[in-house]
């Protein structure tokens, strides 16, 4: 059935308005996602499936609003990543930089801080954490310190560099190809306040825990003895990662020039490094090595995105969407300053307590909407920043605010150093209120509002 007419097409099966329909879809779909009673890819998916039965959207329609390119970089960066930490080389970094500081507790802080920050802006969080992590425990209890303050700290750490490019954090993925933005647009106008954020948030890390952070000489010496060459597992796989990594960042940063998508140069890099991966390998071999790989895909994340794309892109054409971009520019006057100003902290409020890629999947339709009344895309762009900027600085305000954060809480709950939801709230509430700030300041002064 095509639907060309909404307020025809939803009543014939549900006797309400079709912009009834669609908002109780969501809002039912965004409660059971906030309550994490089910998995959020079977509530996504059933909430796609609820948009096409219930007529608002056809199955050909429904197909039209996923972003494939989003899903090709998704799975594409995921196939990579999972590859290339196979070799070891991510503890390899972590390891060596904390043999470069001596050891020093203080600066292994700050090492392991930056290398969280600077790792996540080219994985994902969570892979980010899980790598980091079992680092900081093994050094920490070498040296014989607490882990907590670096634990903390490579949470926020985790969260903030994410931001600085298109590939660190999906609510980037998501502006970024909706907007069609290249990986050097996000490194350009947001890793010079991720880097100022960062400097800031370790240097008051630094001036609060310093005090404690202290071992012996014998305890340095053990981690001194840590052979980070043994952390390579793979000599081989680490040089065939190296290359192909550098091949698609190489082509992310010239991807407006040679106009490919970012997420047909993911997964033409994930095909390169599945190839050299299983090249003159038996077949049996060659076959399980492929499945291992697809194996570490996520596709949890993968169906969750596609389902959310059809409920929101169901949601948009109802006209919702379109009407709350109109109560916005009513509200803030047509300012574009009122609503940088407004969608970055929003965003980092919201996101704070509920999952920010939802979030930031129905917004982009909504700004979008207004870009026409605001004098186009141009003049919107500090708003489209300070979505990306909200959304993402946002998950640090409590402990279920990323996923990241609940991971690392895992892992130190099993190590025995368990951080507490209230705990957290100590630290998150003024890193991200600090954080916001820094970003709210910077997107006025850069865009001299």
């Amino acid at each position: 059935m095509q639907v060309t007419d909404l307020a025809q097409a939803a009543p014939s099966v549900w006797g309400m308005d079709p912009k009834i329909v669609a908002t109780a879809i969501v809002v039912v779909c965004y409660a059971i996602l906030f309550t994490e009673k089910l998995n959020r890819a079977v509530v996504a998916l059933l909430g796609a499936a609820l948009m096409i039965f219930s007529g608002i959207l056809t199955q050909e329609t429904a197909l039209q609003g996923i972003d494939f390119n989003t899903i090709s970089l998704l799975v594409g960066m995921m196939t990579i990543v999972g590859i290339s930490e196979k070799s070891g080389m991510f503890q390899f970094v972590a390891v060596w930089g904390a043999k470069k500081v001596r050891a020093n507790p203080r600066g292994l802080l700050i090492v392991l801080a930056f290398v969280t920050a600077v790792f996540s802006a080219f994985l994902d969080n969570v892979t980010t954490v899980l790598l980091i992590a079992p680092v900081t425990f093994q050094i920490t209890r070498k040296l014989k310190i607490n882990p907590y303050p670096y634990l903390i700290l490579e949470i926020f750490a985790s969260n903030i560099g994410g931001t600085a490019t298109l590939i660190g954090d999906p609510p980037n993925i998501l502006i970024g190809s909706a907007l069609q933005l290249s990986f050097m647009d996000f490194v350009y106008e947001l890793a010079p306040i991720v880097a100022i954020t960062m400097i800031v948030l370790v240097f008051g890390f630094d001036l609060i825990w310093h005090k404690s952070l202290l071992t012996t000489e014998k305890n340095k010496q053990a981690v001194m003895r840590i052979s980070e060459k043994d952390t390579i597992t793979d000599w081989k796989l680490l040089g065939k990662s190296l290359f192909v990594l550098a091949l698609v960042i190489a082509g992310f940063i010239s991807a407006e020039h040679i106009h490919i998508a970012n997420g047909t140069i993911a997964i033409a890099g994930a095909a390169v490094l599945l190839l050299l991966y299983t090249f003159g390998n038996r077949h049996d071999e060659r076959e399980r090595k492929v499945e291992e790989a697809f194996n570490l895909i996520d596709w949890t994340t993968i169906f969750f995105f596609s389902g959310l794309f059809v409920i929101v892109y169901g949601l948009e054409e109802t006209g919702i969407l379109r009407m709350l971009g109109q109560k916005f520019i009513e509200l803030t006057d047509g300012s574009i300053q009122k609503s940088t100003m407004l969608i970055v902290w929003i965003s980092a409020i919201l996101s704070s307590a509920i999952d920010n890629i939802p979030f930031v999947a129905t917004m982009i339709p909504m700004i979008k909407s207004m870009e026409a009344s605001l004098g186009g895309r141009e003049a919107m762009m500090p708003v489209w920043w300070a979505l990306s900027l909200g959304a993402c600085f946002g998950g640090n305000g409590t402990l279920i605010g990323a996923s990241a954060n609940v991971v690392v809480a895992g892992m130190a709950m099993r190590e025995g150093h368990p951080i507490k939801f209230l705990g957290f709230l100590i630290w998150s509430v003024p890193v991200m209120l600090l954080s916001v700030g820094i970003a709210t300041v910077f997107l006025y002064l850069e865009y001299q509002m």
